[in-house]
Order: structure tokens, then C-alpha cells, then sequence
């Protein structure tokens, strides 16, 4: 367990864009404190006593606003950014040096019994308020943008935005933008207001009683966004 907590501390370290201190995340990260109530509470579910780990479960979610089943499983180097608003089921599983933000569910989708909840490879990032619902399957490397909705099977390598979550790049050779999570509903709008605005211009050329005009240099213009 030492070499765990260790592991834990130099996780919040490395992926921690403020760089702090050994001794500000031992005492000031409630996510790295909500793993190591994890582990105690999972140690103690594992040998039966149930009540106990539930009830130590209940203590530090209250002390770190994070709620994890002392039945998940984590592994080693899980980092919890923000922490606030994380919860993690009874059957989720989580790799290696994973990194989740806040507000991030690791849910059911309150119909199945049994394995019920994701399971997580190894190196994967949550962004914040990403909701990942049943038993599926989050491939290793894979990047689930801020307040995505997954439900499906998330292969190696990949990256998903959106409600509900799409896949918008998979294994291969990185490219430049691949850091870019776009508006898919956004970019097929515009797409077909583009489209439609072509095809009024080669009509009778009267105007239409409501215009919406595509974007122009990121800004919407038209006479129905009266508020």
C-alpha cells in the first residue's frame, strides 16, 4: 500500500499543471485523499466487511465529495483532478495511471444486474463531467471530452465528445489536430445552412420571411434570435 500511495502522489505531481509540492497533495488534493479512502474501504469490502466499508465510504465522500462503491476496483496511479462530483459504481473497473476530472459518473443505466458499470483501460483521460453509463468498455489511451455522454464500446487510441458520445478519431498516426474536440451538432448545422443558403440563391431571389445567415468569423447573424 506504501508503494501505492507513493505512486498515487507522484501521479497528482506529474499530471498536475500547477506542479505542487509533495506536501500539498498529501495534504491538500481531496482526490488523492478520496483514493486512499477507496483503498481502505476496498480492503475491508474484500474481507467481508461490508458495513464497515460502506460506512468508511460514506465518510469520505462526505470529507472529499467524492463517491466511489468500496466494491470498484482502481488502478495504481489514478489521478482525480478537481475531485468534486465523481462517482464511481459498485462494479466499475479502472486502469493505471488514469486521469478523471470532476463531475465524472462511472454509472449504470439502471436496468442491468451484475456487471453493471465501465470498465476503464489504462492511460485513459475523463474530461470533466463525462458521464459513462454500463458495462462497457473504454479502450487504453482513449480521451472522453468534457460532458460527453458514453454509452457504447470506446476503442484504443480514440477520442469522443459529444451527447451522445462520438467517436471522432481512431487508432492510427497522430495528426496535428487531434487535440481538437469540434461540435459535431454545431459543424453539421453549419454545414447545412451553408447548404441551404447556396441553394436560396439559386431560386427566385425573394428573400425568405425568417433568415438565419451561417456563421461569419464565429458569429451567428439573423432576425429570429429574439430573446
Amino acid at each position: 500500500m506504501l508503494a501505492e500511495i507513493r505512486r498515487d502522489i507522484r501521479a497528482a505531481k506529474e499530471r498536475d499543471p500547477a506542479r505542487p509540492t509533495t506536501q500539498e497533495v498529501i495534504f491538500c488534493y481531496p482526490g488523492v485523499h478520496a483514493v486512499w479512502g477507496h483503498r481502505i474501504s476496498h480492503w475491508l469490502w474484500q474481507r467481508g466487511a461490508r458495513l464497515a466499508a460502506r460506512a468508511f465510504a460514506e465518510l469520505t465522500r462526505i470529507l472529499t465529495g467524492v463517491e466511489i462503491h468500496p466494491g470498484a476496483v482502481l488502478g495504481a496511479g489514478l489521478f482525480i483532478d478537481h475531485a468534486t462530483g465523481v462517482v464511481i459504481g459498485e462494479t466499475a473497473e479502472v486502469g493505471e495511471d488514469v486521469t478523471i476530472f470532476h463531475g465524472v459518473t462511472l454509472g449504470g443505466t439502471g436496468v442491468e444486474t451484475g456487471k453493471r458499470h465501465p470498465t476503464v483501460g489504462d492511460r485513459v483521460t475523463i474530461g470533466a463531467g463525462a458521464k459513462v453509463l454500463g458495462p462497457i468498455k473504454l479502450g487504453d489511451d482513449s480521451r472522453i471530452g468534457a460532458n460527453a455522454v458514453v454509452v457504447k464500446e470506446v476503442p484504443s487510441s480514440a477520442v469522443v465528445v459529444g451527447v451522445p458520445g462520438q467517436i471522432i478519431s481512431r487508432p492510427g498516426p497522430s495528426r496535428e489536430d487531434d487535440s481538437m474536440l469540434p461540435d459535431l451538432v454545431g459543424v453539421s448545422l453549419q454545414s447545412l445552412l451553408t447548404r441551404v443558403a447556396r441553394l436560396e440563391g439559386q431560386g427566385d431571389g425573394r428573400p425568405a420571411d425568417r433568415v438565419i445567415r451561417p456563421p461569419e468569423a464565429g458569429v451567428w447573424h439573423g432576425e429570429d434570435f429574439s430573446i
